[in-house]
């Protein structure tokens, strides 16, 4: 199977289910929401989702050993994790969200996830799960039942920034890392999300918010043109090494997603992003507005 596009329209996957030519196909709500919303994506998802859609939980889908939120797996726990999903290794994944404000925030970080594990058969629904309820395709309440399948993954070190990599930037700038948290909570003026978390960030990244990537009328992926366009605007060279944070790995995929559509492929994730880094760096290596 070749590599999958990133992105799938709500009519091609309207049509695909309806064709019923769905074997080795599984589509998953991936859907989380920030702790301050005050919504959880696992109660939501039997009340409403797309038919035939299981429920991809980043919070059980990760390494609970860590002191920090979400951190990715080991290859061994995300293998039996999405084999009990009925996935293998030549299904094609198609992942969405349930964010009523962007139809795009998590599904990234769960197509992110299956790339860093040697799959590259996914796709992410465009405008998710609300612009196919807005063009009046249907939902259910009925959870599937799947045959559990062999799955075989293989981690990419490569992929992931460590907390030391990232204090180690701060004097040598050997990359670039661009930051997805919305400006006020980049530039210390706004709350963070969790309350243990104080506003700011890493010296000499980037504030590029995920949602610049978004049309905020369809929800969808701006044009690649437009998001070639940003990336200049922000003074980001798509030909050097890039590096992508957030608050706590999930939104810096969203950059991840949109560098790839601009044909940059390496962009690397500082996975325990902006809590780590936070609870982890002298306080002089944090900055806030006001500072240089």
């Amino acid at each position: 199977m070749s590599k999958m596009s990133p992105m799938v329209g709500i009519k091609w996957l309207a049509e695909k289910l309806s064709s019923g030519a769905t074997k080795n196909f599984r589509v998953l709500d991936s859907s989380w929401h920030l702790p301050n919303t005050n919504r959880i994506a696992a109660q939501e998802y039997p009340k409403k989702h797309i038919r035939g859609a299981l429920f991809f939980d980043i919070d059980v889908c990760s390494d609970t050993t860590s002191k920090y939120v979400h951190m990715l797996p080991s290859a061994e726990l995300f293998a039996n994790y999405v084999g009990n999903l009925g996935i293998n290794n030549d299904t094609h994944v198609v992942v969405y969200d349930n964010n009523d404000n962007f139809g795009l925030f998590s599904a990234p970080r769960v197509w992110w996830m299956f790339r860093h594990f040697g799959h590259p058969h996914v796709s992410i629904l465009d405008g998710g799960l609300p612009k196919w309820i807005n063009e009046g395709h249907p939902v259910t309440d009925e959870i599937p039942t799947v045959e559990p399948a062999k799955f075989v993954a293989t981690a990419n070190s490569t992929e992931v920034v460590s907390f030391e990599e990232m204090v180690q930037n701060v004097t040598d700038g050997g990359f670039q890392v661009m930051d997805a948290r919305a400006a006020g909570r980049f530039d210390g003026v706004d709350p963070e999300p969790r309350p243990d978390i104080k506003p700011g960030h890493i010296p000499k990244s980037i504030s590029f918010p995920f949602p610049l990537i978004l049309d905020g009328d369809t929800r969808e992926v701006k044009s690649l043109e437009d998001i070639r366009k940003i990336f200049d605007e922000k003074n980001i060279s798509l030909d050097k090494p890039l590096t992508a944070s957030c608050g706590s790995g999930v939104s810096a995929c969203c950059l991840i997603l949109a560098a790839n559509l601009c044909g940059k492929d390496d962009v690397r994730l500082f996975d325990g992003a902006w809590v780590e880094y936070y609870l982890r760096a002298d306080p002089k290596d944090i900055h806030v507005k006001g500072q240089v």
